[in-house]
């Protein structure tokens, strides 16, 4: 279903097909768009990653705000949680098979966010 905006005879003009419910893009930014949620993922790409390991990857973030991350996208079934069978224990994380599938259009947006002009950086 595609929304549109129809104008009568008289010039008014009226919605057709609005969406009712989130959109397709509306539905994966839900899953992917947190603050973290693609970076997380980015850096599980290359295989499993123990949790301060990761937390070391991603400058910037807490560790209660990763975890908060990890375990949503757990729940989502895009990431997979192992606890380590080591003293101390650890626990490590893997992108699942379902989560491999969001890698190409995260790669797709490094490349775009690649290109913008410096000056973008300055207003977000």
């Amino acid at each position: 279903m595609r929304a549109r905006i129809d104008e009568d005879a008289k010039g008014r003009r009226q919605v057709s097909e609005a969406c009712l419910e989130p959109c397709a893009i509306e539905r994966g930014m839900r899953i992917i768009g947190g603050k973290w949620t693609g970076s997380i993922l980015w850096h599980l790409k290359d295989g499993p990653v123990r949790f301060n390991d990761l937390s070391r990857m991603i400058g910037g973030a807490s560790k209660k705000m990763i975890t908060e991350r990890l375990r949503q996208l757990e729940e989502q079934g895009l990431v997979r949680r192992q606890v380590m069978d080591t003293s101390p224990v650890s626990v490590q994380y893997s992108v699942t098979e379902f989560g491999q599938t969001a890698l190409c259009f995260l790669d797709e947006l490094r490349k775009w966010s690649e290109e913008l002009p410096q000056e973008l950086d300055r207003t977000t």
